[in-house]
């Protein structure tokens, strides 16, 4: 009897030894599928550029829903400003032209899943209004009081984001958010100006940028209870705008450095970034963002042009901590003035 239960051990023991190598050999690959998958690891990817239909078109897209549409705004050779919509499959909207708009400018701004645009023209009296555009007929949407008013972002929801100024386009802008048909205004404590360019559905995050008194621009994020974070500048940066956001609290926007390149800017709150270059441009900047991590944005090239493109986050992108972030009433400048050079900024404030 010992002789058998020794010998069936014996005969175990190489099974066991097999099948412990199998688990080894079966665990290593999903232990490389994790480690895909883990926050940090991640990059972003070029899907494909395109531009605006026409010669010397500059196109600059704004953002982008879930379905893909991208809504955006193109200028062409004779200075003229035109919105569009380009859908998922590829193909273009024919120009957006405002009814109102008597200066040759409309921009598009925001889109929701819905297909609405919001956006804003220029008008006889030289301000800026607001507009949506939604099964073909334009609404005209000015704050009250005010004598500007622009259109940025659009949620699924029908609430809204933007800026406005009392005085006009060369005036004072604040921020606001409509939510439920109720106006908020607000501005960074010790801004001359103070733009809003997104909200998600979820109103967790408004982002955007200011100016501060030293004519230096930063990014602020505006959080569920109401409360301003700011600013929000990567390391080096000399000048930083925040654009997009998604319902992940993903955020995308741009930065200049002090050599002049504008980098495209990817955002997680409270602190963490990280930079992408479109190749062999000096210029790139990341405008709108969705839940699918799919990024709208656009490049320069040498001879000044500006092309659309769409990049996929895969993963997350690795970003790196900023330092301590800086709370609200705390509007210290530690950037050097902005460079208003059209090479910086597109030759455009507010910010595009």
């Amino acid at each position: 009897m010992e002789n058998s239960i020794k010998e069936a051990i014996s005969i175990m023991k190489p099974k066991q030894i097999f099948n412990s190598i199998l688990a080894v050999l079966f665990v290593f690959p999903l232990m490389g599928t994790f480690a895909q998958q883990t926050p940090t690891s991640g990059s972003i990817e070029v899907i494909t550029t395109f531009d605006y239909p026409g010669t010397g078109n500059s196109t600059l897209p704004q953002k982008i829903n879930e379905r893909g549409d991208v809504v955006g705004n193109f200028l062409d050779s004779n200075g003229v400003t035109r919105a569009f919509v380009r859908f998922s499959n590829g193909n273009f909207s024919a120009p957006i032209v405002e009814p109102n708009d008597t200066a040759g400018f409309t921009e598009g701004r925001g889109i929701n899943n819905s297909g609405t645009v919001c956006g804003d023209y220029v008008g006889s009296d030289g301000n800026f209004h607001g507009f949506f555009l939604s099964g073909g007929t334009f609404t005209e949407y000015d704050i009250a009081g005010a004598a500007s008013t622009l259109v940025h972002a659009i949620n699924d929801t029908g609430d809204f984001a933007g800026a406005f100024s009392l005085t006009g386009p060369n005036g004072i802008h604040q921020g606001f958010v409509s939510v439920g048909g109720t106006i908020t205004s607000f501005s960074v404590p010790g801004a001359s100006e103070t733009f809003t360019y997104e909200l998600n559905n979820s109103m967790q995050l408004v982002v955007g940028y200011y100016i501060d008194s030293s004519g230096v621009v930063h990014g602020y994020f505006r959080d569920a209870n109401g409360a301003l974070h700011f600013p929000i500048d990567p390391s080096g940066s000399t000048a930083t705008v925040l654009f997009g956001l998604n319902d992940r609290n993903w955020v995308v926007g741009r930065y200049a450095d002090s050599s002049g390149v504008t980098h495209g800017l990817f955002f997680v709150p409270p602190n963490n970034f990280s930079t992408f270059d479109y190749p062999g441009s000096t210029f790139t900047s990341l405008n709108g963002i969705n839940a699918q991590g799919v990024i709208c944005g656009r490049y320069v090239d040498a001879s000044g042009i500006a092309h659309g493109f769409l990049a996929r986050v895969r993963g997350t992108p690795p970003t790196k901590e900023a330092g301590m972030e800086m709370k609200a009433n705390d509007s210290r400048s530690l950037v050097t003035p902005l460079n208003p050079s059209p090479s910086a900024w597109g030759g455009a404030m507010p910010a595009r």
